[in-house]
């Protein structure tokens, strides 16, 4: 299983890491930051770390 980290002091909120991830692994909480809801699903594609403007996404393993 792949180990997703979601920087919050960096992130802005803005979706775009779940809106590129093809396995839907994210949701969005209560505040509207994304939440690796389903890691399990990830498939290492790297697409949330690679597209997020902030770089507040990291994805290993």
């Amino acid at each position: 299983m792949k180990t997703i980290t979601i920087n919050e002091k960096w992130c802005k909120k803005c979706g775009i890491c779940a809106a590129f991830c093809p396995k839907k692994v994210f949701d969005r909480d209560e505040d509207g930051r994304p939440v690796a809801a389903r890691p399990e699903d990830c498939i290492g594609c790297r697409l949330c770390e690679m597209r997020c403007p902030d770089f507040a996404v990291t994805v290993e393993g």
